[in-house]
This record gives C-alpha cells, sequence and structure tokens, in this order.
C-alpha cells in the first residue's frame, strides 16, 4: 500500500506549494517597498541625489569632517494616523522619522544647499524608500522650506 508521503507526485505538489508561497511572499514584500505617492518630479530629483554620491543610493550617513554630523537624502512625509511609537500624527509637531536613532533623539537637520536648519525629535521609523536617511513631519518640512522639491541632501546633527 502507497501513502502520500512516499508517492512522488505527492512531492511534486509539495514543491510546487513552496515555490508558490516564496514568489507570493516577495510580490508581498516587494508591494509593501515601494513608496506610495511619490511623483515623478520627486524620484528623478532622488535619482539626481545618488548620482550626486557617486551612485551609492544607500550610503546611509556618512561622517562628517566636523564632528558628530552626517550627510544623507531627507524627505517628508503628510499620510498615517499612527507614529511607530504609538503617537498620533501631528503635521504641525517638529517630529521625524530615523531607522535607528532612539525615540525621543533631538536631531538637527539642516539643508546643505541652502543652510536652513531644523530641530526635530524623532518619534516614528523610516524611511522606507532606499537612500533617504530621515523623513520629516510637513512643518519641518516647511521650516526647511524642501515642501516643492520633496528631498533635499542634509546634515544631520544629534542634539541630545
Amino acid at each position: 500500500m502507497r501513502t502520500a508521503f512516499f508517492d512522488p507526485a505527492f512531492f511534486n505538489l509539495r514543491s510546487s506549494l513552496k515555490v508558490a508561497a516564496i514568489v507570493l511572499a516577495a510580490a508581498s514584500l516587494a508591494a509593501c517597498a515601494s513608496s506610495p505617492g511619490v511623483s515623478s518630479k520627486y524620484a528623478a530629483r532622488h535619482q539626481s541625489l545618488i548620482a550626486a554620491a557617486g551612485g551609492k543610493p544607500h550610503i546611509a550617513l556618512t561622517r562628517s569632517k566636523q564632528g558628530n554630523g552626517k550627510y544623507g537624502v531627507a524627505s517628508f512625509y503628510t499620510e498615517g494616523t499612527e507614529t511607530a511609537n504609538g503617537e498620533k500624527i501631528d503635521p504641525n509637531a517638529l517630529t521625524a522619522a530615523h531607522r535607528s536613532l532612539p525615540f525621543g533623539t533631538m536631531i538637527k537637520v539642516t539643508d546643505v544647499t541652502t543652510g536652513r536648519s531644523v530641530t526635530v525629535r524623532v518619534n516614528d521609523r523610516g524611511p522606507f524608500v532606499e537612500g533617504r536617511v530621515v523623513d520629516l513631519s510637513l512643518s519641518a518640512a516647511e521650516a526647511l522650506g524642501i515642501v516643492d522639491q520633496g528631498i533635499t541632501k542634509v546634515r544631520l546633527d544629534v542634539v541630545r
């Protein structure tokens, strides 16, 4: 008597199901990784900043010669209801999302092109777009003057 466990057709079906599950999982992750609502104007600007950085889109932050400052690309966000630390998103607050800095860390974000700066509090995780190092709240982006361009190269300094 043959059981399904020893039947070669059973293994083929099982392998096919595994492959289908892996493909579905990969497609789901790829959909999650894409940035909703990014216009082509911002995407083109982002690509030009990556090219200016030597074509290395995810060099994260690089140390500056002046001290603890680090450089990268900043963007801003306006959608969502809750931050990663559980706070309600407040577009009028000077807050930011950073991948690794602890919640509550105060960072000074300086636009290297204009010299304008703003101090923000980290209360969220992100950005989840390759090549970007910080996502700012709408009011922080307005303070830097980057709302029209969408992204800019910045220097980050930890204040406390």
